[in-house]
């Protein structure tokens, strides 16, 4: 020091302390300047290893869709996820395995400050890592389910009451997260909801009705639509959900045009190997086009083997019967569309008879609407009393609903007024209809009545709980009393999954019974079988995303466990799909050389 202080004629007491200094400041510069740029490779690194994956990733999944459409799967190929149902359950699942991932905002709070406490507690984890039971805890909603009640609360907070809260998720788009899944649907993605009748309005608020990533409401001005009273139709609700599997790039995963037709357990042929899942079934492929433009459609069969499996199809296919003498009978209907049907084609008009409607839910409100609008008399049995608190119709909003409110009224306004049969006749006389005065013309409601038979006359009988029997002439009869799942895929129509195993499986009375945190199903066959939905008692879109959060958190949470081993299946099942291709390729280039 003393020598360098002597060649710079610079006292050393004078020049120690700066000199240090400098040195230590340019120490330190170079040290961060290397951070720096170690930070960056691996920020690189990470990078380049995303965009793999994601790349790897995004072609098995049109590797699954081509060996799909191609009626081809190669020997021990097992897709990681297969999702029966293609409706806004098993959109929203698609969504969360696609690596879209939801995270606490910064700064961003919760109404409910026990629910904000929990989560401010492991910020930097995803909501899917994260002990999801344990946000439960405290939690009260609509939903007797938990978990749809946590993800409710967080997608719309408050919304019960009328509150416009910000939710305090942020979803970033995490492509290393995702895990290779189908989505088998019969139609276009949306599910029932293409099927629905597209004038009457959703029984939810828009809002309920959308999907994480995508405000209904921003689509819809998009689309200059106004929703009206804060709701919206069917049609609006199928084409939005069609619209998020394009606008969120899922459509690689989505198989549509396919029934399935038999879900099965096998067993691995390598001794030590889990055993699968095996899902087998048609898919419906446009043939050669005709010169009028059409298109004749062919059905293929495909079989895939699945490591999960996850259903999601709905409670819509199998309209529910009264099981009663004449319901075969041709003017006996079981959809809201026949009445559309007759409707359209001049079937039905003022000049009808009455139209008996049976059922006490809001499609057969529907019914009575589109009836009534018509002037045509409308007949309108039902078991429950209109005073009962388990009617839909007294758990909604008047505001909100005005035309069910309206549906009520005329229930309770316009009742049969049964006459006491003669001394002379028997208890169970048959009785003619009649009512009280009312605004409500041609309409009349049977309270607390059942549907004895109906008779090829077109006659059909009614009886009240005191026995009295009241026979009524119609012209078209409508049994609109809930619907039942399609699961003739499973063993028993799957009735050994239900709670009780002694019924078949239905949403209200009898769903499948799951673990409440995972949905995972309680009495599945063997491990990695999922249900969400209606299935397991959710009817409404609000609700059954949270058992969308239940499965994609237990994939994640078994995906880390098993680690790299999950990237070695998806390797493999890549690397045997390259040698396929290149054969496939080097035969063709054969064949074209010898001719």
């Amino acid at each position: 020091m003393l020598k360098l202080a002597h060649l710079l004629h610079i006292h050393p007491v004078c020049t120690l302390s700066p000199l240090i200094g400098s040195l230590r400041f340019t120490v330190e510069t170079l040290a961060n300047e290397k951070r720096l740029a170690m930070r960056e490779a691996t920020q690189r690194r990470r990078d380049a290893e995303t965009q793999r994956r994601r790349r790897k990733r995004l072609v098995c999944a049109r590797v699954l869709k081509m060996d799909l459409d191609d009626k081809e799967v190669l020997s021990g190929e097992i897709v990681p996820v297969v999702i029966i149902g293609n409706g806004p359950s098993g959109i929203c699942l698609s969504y969360l395995l696609s690596g879209y991932t939801p995270y606490l905002s910064p700064g961003a709070s919760h109404p409910n400050p026990l629910l904000h406490s929990k989560l401010g507690e492991q910020p930097h984890l995803s909501l899917l890592e994260q002990d999801l039971e344990y946000l439960c805890e405290g939690l009260e909603g609509r939903s007797t389910n938990p978990m749809a009640v946590l993800f409710d609360s967080l997608l719309l907070p408050d919304s019960d009451f009328g509150l416009d809260y910000t939710s305090p998720l942020e979803w970033r788009f995490e492509p290393e997260r995702a895990i290779p899944h189908l989505v088998l649907g019969k139609g276009p993605p949306g599910g029932a909801w293409h099927a629905m009748e597209g004038s009457m309005l959703t029984l939810s608020l828009a809002n309920w009705m959308e999907l994480p990533g995508l405000k209904l409401k921003d689509w819809m001005r998009e689309k200059r639509r106004n929703v009206r009273n804060d709701r919206a139709t069917p049609a609006e609700i199928a084409s939005y959900y069609q619209h998020y599997v394009s606008q969120m790039s899922l459509e690689q995963s989505f198989a549509c045009g396919t029934t399935v037709s038999s879900v099965t357990r096998q067993l691995s042929s390598q001794e030590g190997a889990p055993s699968y899942w095996r899902v087998t079934g048609l898919q419906r492929r446009e043939g050669e086009e005709l010169g009028d433009g059409s298109s004749v459609s062919d059905e293929v069969p495909f079989s895939l083997l699945a490591h999960n499996v996850v259903l999601a199809t709905g409670t819509h296919d199998i309209p529910a019967r009264l099981g009663v003498e004449g319901e075969s009978l041709p003017f006996v209907c079981h959809s809201f569309w026949e009445l559309e049907a007759a409707i359209s084609s001049g079937e039905l008009d003022q000049t009808s008879d009455a139209v008996l409607v049976v059922g006490a839910g809001l499609t057969a409100a529907d019914a009575v609407l589109a009836t009534h609008h018509l002037n045509t008399p409308v007949y309108h049995a039902f078991r429950r009393s209109v005073t009962d608190p388990g009617l839909i119709f007294n758990q909604l909003p008047k505001v909100l609903y005005p035309e069910y409110h309206k549906v009520h009224q005329m229930m309770t306004q316009q009742q049969h007024q049964p006459t006491p049969p003669p001394q002379d006749h028997a208890q169970n006389a048959d009785s003619t209809p009649s009512s009280p005065p009312s605004s409500y013309s041609g309409y009349l409601s049977f309270p607390c009545h059942r549907v004895v038979a109906f008779r090829p006359d077109r006659k059909c009988i009614l009886e009240s709980e005191s026995g009295q029997r009241t026979v009524v002439q119609v012209s078209k009869a409508l049994v609109l009393i809930g619907a039942h799942p399609n699961l003739a895929f499973l063993e028993d129509n799957g009735r050994q999954l239900g709670v009780n195993t002694k019924e078949p499986i239905t949403c209200r009375r009898n769903p499948i019974e799951v673990d409440p945190f995972t949905s995972k199903v309680v009495a599945a066959e063997g491990p990695g079988m999922y249900a969400m939905g209606p299935l397991v008692g959710e009817n409404f879109v609000r609700f059954l995303k949270g058992g969308a959060l239940a499965i994609a958190s237990d994939l994640a949470k078994r995906h880390k466990e098993v680690g790299e081993g999950g990237d070695l299946a998806t390797d493999t099942l890549m690397d045997k799909w390259l040698d396929r291709q290149t054969t496939t390729q080097t035969e063709a280039r054969a064949c074209t050389v010898d001719s």
